[in-house]
């Protein structure tokens, strides 16, 4: 197996991973709602307490998912050969913007799970 290769499997055997980290955050959120529901309906500030926390946790985790990501993309780029197609060229460095973006949108994410102590902004992981 050439390492081009080896690289390829390595990566796609990374993001199995990730799915699971994912379904892992999937049971986090719906367990988060509940506690969110429990507080706006009951006004029970200890389930508000854990929604906070949940919430916290689960896009502490999805900043460092967002992270490699992100890293997977720089790496791509400096990959590129001047001989790869225009094309290639253009959907890598999209890749790398996107993943960019997606990256800032979970610090603002993390940074409102901190700030929001009245639950003003519905977050959700998406």
């Amino acid at each position: 197996m050439n390492s081009e290769l080896e690289d390829k499997i390595k990566e796609i055997n990374t993001e199995d991973f990730i799915w699971l980290i994912y379904i892992g955050i999937i049971f986090l959120s719906w367990y988060s709602n509940s506690q969110e529901r429990k507080y706006f309906v009951f006004k029970d500030n200890v389930a508000k307490d854990k929604y906070r926390f949940i919430i916290k946790i689960i896009f502490f985790i999805l900043i460092f998912v967002y992270l490699y990501f992100l890293k997977d993309s720089i790496d791509g780029l400096k990959k590129l050969k001047p001989s790869d197609s225009e094309k290639k060229k253009r959907l890598v460095y999209l890749s790398f913007v996107s993943s960019l973006l997606i990256a800032i949108s979970g610090f603002i994410f993390l940074y409102l799970a901190f700030a929001d102590e009245n639950l003003d902004v519905e977050l959700a992981f998406n």
